[in-house]
């Protein structure tokens, strides 16, 4: 076993404790990771607040992106010296996996939040030997180590900036899929994202990139909206100030051809659904709580046309969707690194506080500095 520095949760609201833990060898099949920088997201504070049934004390952390140690000896996928991200884990074996639609795969849940293995196992142990839940969507990136499977190590050209890649693995891939894969927004339409954080600023640029000639941000937070401006905003409302539907429906003559909701507030969804044009399609990325439900005019939706749809960590296939987020980002099209603001492992609780207080958008944890 191997040690390692990491962050665990261990009671219900955290704080994350930094610690000594211990980690397995790779099996057959698993990469080690020495992980570079790993991203924070809103899942993460899902988790540690209990708002998903996650196993605890956890490793988190699922956004990492760092350089191959050793592989296991059936990988063909990557070798050691790789420049990796690490994203969602998927099976690859049930109904859905076989027909390409990976972020709906039938064990997305278990792999992603069981804080183990496909078998159930974990790698991750303290000094004591006492396991501690790990593979966090796969990885547990929250640790200068990590292992993961060869299916959700994403290998990603060594002239690209790997401590800036990791969110591109979750937050980043999501906001941007949802628009590009999911979604499907057109040269010319109109677009309105409710939520300025990562995912609906990254939602942002990725219309950009997609030609939406109307881009609107309803957001609360006035930083927020100034810089969506800058990655590509062509109309911003803040919402205490302002009815986003009128206003939405004022900029673009009759409602939003796609919207997206990622604050995961059941009255923003409304306002996300009643914001769209006749025959315009919501998308659905905002967290809540397990069992939360929403309302919408039933008549309105019905015979208006109008779509509303869960997504998924944008429907990415990450092996082709990352890369070309990275090409895109080193072409200066996709700048998501203006979202960014670095902190170190030992700052890991004061990155989630400045996360949910809206004063950094994704927070990023460099681990060198933290190695053993």
């Amino acid at each position: 076993m191997r040690e390692i520095t990491g962050a665990t949760i261990r009671q219900k609201g955290g704080p994350f404790q930094v610690e000594k833990l211990f980690l397995d060898e790779p099996r057959p099949d698993e990469v080690l990771v020495r992980v570079v920088a790993t991203g924070m997201c809103h899942t993460d504070m899902v988790a540690r607040d209990q708002l998903y049934d996650v196993p605890l004390p956890i490793v988190l952390g699922h956004e990492g992106a760092g350089v191959v140690e050793e592989v296991g000896g059936s990988v063909k996928k990557v070798k050691a010296g790789d420049h990796v991200v690490l994203t969602y884990m998927w099976c690859g074996h049930c109904k859905p996996c076989l027909r390409g639609d990976l972020t709906y795969c039938e064990n997305f849940y278990p792999l992603n939040f069981g804080g183990a293995r496909e078998d159930g196992s974990t790698a991750t142990c303290e000094a004591g030997g006492r396991p501690i839940h790990d593979h966090f969507f796969g990885q547990s990136s929250f640790g200068t180590l990590a292992l993961v499977h060869e299916r959700n190590v994403i290998r990603v050209p060594r002239d690209a900036p790997l401590e800036l890649l990791g969110p591109l693995g979750c937050g980043i891939q999501t906001g941007a899929g949802a628009v590009i894969n999911a979604l499907k927004v057109t040269p010319g339409s109109s677009f309105a994202t409710f939520g300025g954080g990562a995912v609906g600023l990254s939602a942002v640029m990725a219309a950009r990139v997609a030609g939406a000639t109307t881009i609107i941000v309803s957001d609360v937070v006035p930083s927020r909206l100034e810089l969506a401006k800058e990655l590509g905003a062509t109309h911003t409302v803040n919402s205490r100030e302002t009815d986003p539907i009128t206003a939405v429906g004022e900029i673009t003559g009759g409602g939003a051809d796609f919207t997206l909701e990622s604050s995961g507030r059941p009255a923003v969804l409304r306002q996300a659904i009643d914001a769209l044009s006749i025959g315009g399609t919501c998308g659905i990325v905002g967290a809540p709580a397990l069992g939360t439900e929403a309302s919408f005019d039933v008549n309105d939706v019905m015979t208006a046309g109008k779509r509303i749809i869960g997504i998924i960590e944008g429907e990415s296939k990450p092996d082709l969707f990352i890369p070309a987020l990275v090409e895109l980002y080193m072409q200066g099209r996709f700048p998501f690194d203006k979202l960014v603001k670095f902190y170190t492992l030992d700052q890991i609780n004061q990155a989630a506080e400045d996360s949910e207080k809206g004063v950094t958008i994704k927070p990023v944890i460099r681990l060198a500095a933290s190695e053993g």
